[in-house]
């Protein structure tokens, strides 16, 4: 009968901290342990009252006899002052079959009624040990759900360190590009200043030896007019 409320005593006992650590979850096996001792304290509560009804009965029957011991006792008296030495006998006799009747009776109600106390003493533990587990459970389930967010907080944090990392590899890849591109961008500068110059160079000759023609040509002219 109490098989359950003495593995249930044991949970509520221990440190309910271990039940985040299992594969069950914690809240609905904190529920099931509730629902199943009260099932089991209705089923304890039923046999107590079995139990009291019959301590009661055992009471009842044990008073009757002790009254009908009593009720002999005075009837072998009567007897005797009317003189009827042999009735009184008789009902001696009588007395006495219902005298140790009743003490049998007597000891059957004594054991009961010790049986009686002590189902009631370890019913109202169970109902303490009850109460005990409604007031934690709330608490259980709010520290459940915590870890619950807390695990979830930190697995997305460990997503969010991996998309930086990515970032920071694209970021570091696009800045190297646009180091590449500057390069070449100033390599591409740097020859076209040097074609320019190239160039510059190429026309002022050209204009050099064309303005040497032309002196030539004019000197040319002087020298016969001249003549």
């Amino acid at each position: 009968m109490f098989r359950f409320f003495n593995r249930v005593r044991t949970i509520v006992s221990s440190e309910l901290n271990s039940l985040l650590s299992k594969a069950e979850d914690p809240v609905k096996m904190v529920d099931q342990f509730v629902i199943d001792m009260e099932n089991d304290i209705a089923d304890v509560e039923s046999a107590v009252a079995k139990q009291i009804a019959n301590e009661k009965l055992l009471e009842k029957q044990y008073a009757e006899a002790a009254a009908l011991v009593t009720k002999r006792e005075e009837q072998a008296m009567t007897a005797l002052e009317t003189g009827d030495e042999d009735l009184a006998r008789r009902v001696l006799e009588d007395k006495n079959k219902h005298s140790e009747h009743a003490d049998s009776l007597k000891t059957s109600w004594e054991e009961a009624k010790k049986l009686s106390e002590e189902l009631k003493a370890k019913l109202r533990e169970m109902n303490e040990e009850l109460r005990e587990m409604k007031m934690k459970k709330d608490s259980l389930k709010a520290r459940s759900e915590s870890a619950k967010a807390r695990t979830k907080v930190n697995r997305s944090l460990s997503g969010i360190g991996g998309a930086k990392s990515g970032f920071d590899r694209m970021e570091e890849k696009v800045m190297r590009t646009e180091a590449e591109a500057a390069s070449s961008e100033e390599l591409r500068s740097a020859n076209r200043s040097l074609d320019d110059e190239l160039a510059a160079l190429t026309t002022s000759s050209s204009v050099d030896s064309e303005l040497a023609a032309l002196k030539a040509k004019m000197n040319a002219k002087k020298e016969e007019s001249a003549e």
